[in-house]
């Protein structure tokens, strides 16, 4: 292409001189013009060859942000009182059975006994007589301590790409590193559920120097010359508003982000509302997605128990945008996680802490390595029932720059009444004790859940930012009952999502604007825990204070209170 124009520019250029042939001028200025049209053509092919190349070769282009943040995390009353539900009336019929032995060394009941403590051997006996269903303390005694991280350095890169495929179709894509700094190792220590890596958390969990798909999907608008509009991949379903404001981002979701940050895999069939009534920016989406695969990966082929009573997990619902004109946006969201089981496929490092709660052989050869911990593949057991989830959100953006909103929520678990190892939907798992397979220990297997009772949460998020001296100021506060239960565990926050908390969360924070390309932000959160669980459904909540007294217990640590002072510098590109 660029050599044809090459050729047709000098055909115009020289048709002067064939014009005026009878004033023709000496060779000496025939070659001097020559010399210049050379010149100027090669100034111009230089020119054609950059857009011939961008339309050849760049089909897809490239954006991101690089962001680098120190935090100080510091932890107060950090308890861990572990203990279960147990069936004490079958406990006892299986030992007035002869099931168990005569409790003689070497006996199955005598082993388990050895390994107890007098007290726990009294509680045991003194509720196996009352028979029912009651708690059992695996720990002597409450062990409490506070903690302190005092500097903890983090780096995020995100890649975001785009490509026109034709005038009413694109892809739209975001690959996401993660990571603190002096670690690539991908999983953690099970000591809460944010130390569990799974499909919708990925991104927004530290996991070493890896490039994660945050986000890869196709939009094609206005389809047969409608208002309808379809979208399928990986979806954008994270930085929903008013959650992007604290992150000094525009919408980065579709759905709230006081109900959901968390990556899914589905599709979003819309309608532009607004050709029909009229009011800007009104849409309409129903939102499909999957969120466990029951069949494949599982060990499916071994046709077990375990696989037998699984399903896959799906989410679908509306998000309905009812009034948005860039600068007032009022939003309804509605929807339903079907078939949920108890702890999605992930990846985590198995505590020494659980070996000698639940495992005393294996953890016997564990005091070997005390350093070591085995990665396990975690792989559900159970539906355990559905959860229900819908918010209203308003937001407003003034032309001062000034920015309030507010957002109310609601969550309902629907508990099938079944329990896997952590317990059911929103109520903890009874356990029974059995013989392993040859019959020579007796372990503690989860039964049933306690009761398949729904449970109903809410959640309420408010906030504002204000301009302020080279840049913004912005303070948040968001509270969670006992049962709230959001899909929001994506949330990067160190110390856990803050809008999973089922208690209280206050954030302050100062934006500096360096340039349109670059701020810096500092602040800080500080959480008010009241229940244990924060953004699980599984299991039941109790109250901090009761694990830290004794009253009560949780297999996983509970935090009392904690807080995080950051700053972070966030470059765009």
């Amino acid at each position: 292409m660029s050599r044809f124009l090459v050729l047709f520019l000098s055909a115009l250029l020289l048709l002067p001189n064939f014009v005026f042939a009878a004033a023709a001028p000496s060779m000496e200025e025939l070659q001097s013009q020559i010399a210049e049209i050379m010149e100027e053509l090669d100034d111009l092919s230089d020119r054609l060859d950059v857009p011939e190349r961008h339309a050849a070769m760049d089909r897809i282009s490239f954006t991101g942000d690089f962001r680098n943040t120190v935090d100080s995390l510091h932890y107060k009353n950090v308890t861990f009182n572990p203990g279960i539900k147990v069936d004490y009336g079958d406990f006892g019929e299986k030992l007035n059975s002869g099931e168990f032995g005569s409790g003689a060394p070497g006996t199955p009941l005598g082993d388990m006994m050895a390994s107890m403590t007098p007290e726990q051997i009294n509680a045991l006996m003194t509720k196996v007589m009352a028979g029912g269903v009651g708690d059992f303390a695996m720990a002597a005694k409450p062990h409490t301590t506070d903690i302190n991280n005092d500097l903890m350095f983090t780096t995020r890169l995100r890649l975001g790409m785009k490509a026109d495929v034709s005038s009413n179709m694109n892809f739209d894509g975001r690959l996401v590193m993660y990571k603190n700094w002096g670690d690539s190792a991908s999983t953690k220590v099970f000591d809460s559920w944010d130390a569990f890596s799974m499909d919708g958390t990925s991104s927004g969990k530290t996991s070493g120097d890896y490039l994660r798909v945050d986000r890869a999907f196709f939009n094609w608008k206005d389809i047969g010359g409608s208002d309808f509009y379809l979208s399928i991949g990986r979806r954008p379903s994270t930085y929903g508003p008013p959650s992007n404001y604290r992150v000094n981002e525009l919408r980065g979701g579709t759905p709230s982000g006081h109900l959901v940050d968390f990556n899914f895999d589905g599709f979003t069939l819309g309608y532009h509302l607004s050709s029909i009534t009229g009011i800007e920016g009104q849409s309409l989406r129903f939102c499909f997605g999957q969120g466990f695969e029951s069949e494949w990966g599982n060990g499916e082929k071994f046709n077990d128990d375990i696989n037998r009573n699984l399903d896959d997990t799906y989410l679908g619902g509306f998000n309905f945008d009812a009034y948005n004109d860039g600068k007032t946006l009022v939003q309804f969201t509605a929807f339903r996680a079907q078939d949920v089981v108890d702890g999605f496929k992930g990846e985590f490092a198995f505590p020494a802490q659980y070996a000698a709660l639940f495992a005393p052989t294996m953890n016997a050869d564990m005091q070997k390595f005390p350093n070591m911990n085995f990665v396990v593949r975690y792989t559900p057991t159970t539906v355990i029932g559905d959860i229900n989830l819908a918010g209203a959100g308003f937001s407003r953006e003034e032309d001062n720059g000034f920015v309030w909103f507010g957002s109310l929520a609601m969550t309902q678990l629907r508990s099938n009444g079944k329990a896997g190892m952590f317990g059911g939907m929103g109520n903890d798992a009874v356990y029974e004790a059995q013989l392993n397979d040859d019959g020579t220990e007796i372990i503690m297997m989860p039964a049933r859940a306690e009761n398949d009772d729904n449970q109903e949460g809410y959640g309420v998020y408010v906030g504002l930012r204000v301009p302020a001296p080279m840049g913004k100021f912005g303070l948040e506060y968001n509270y969670g009952s006992k049962y709230w239960t959001p899909f929001t565990q994506n949330q990067d926050d160190l110390l856990g999502s803050k809008l999973s908390t089922r208690g209280q969360v206050g954030e302050a924070y100062y934006i500096f604007d360096i340039n349109p390309n670059c701020f810096i932000k500092v602040g800080g959160l500080y959480y008010d825990f009241e229940y244990s669980g924060s953004g699980s459904p599984v299991g039941r909540p109790v109250k901090i204070d009761d694990v830290e007294d004794g009253d009560k217990y949780s297999l996983l640590p509970v935090i009392d209170s904690a807080w995080d002072a950051y700053a972070k510098i966030t470059m765009q590109f």
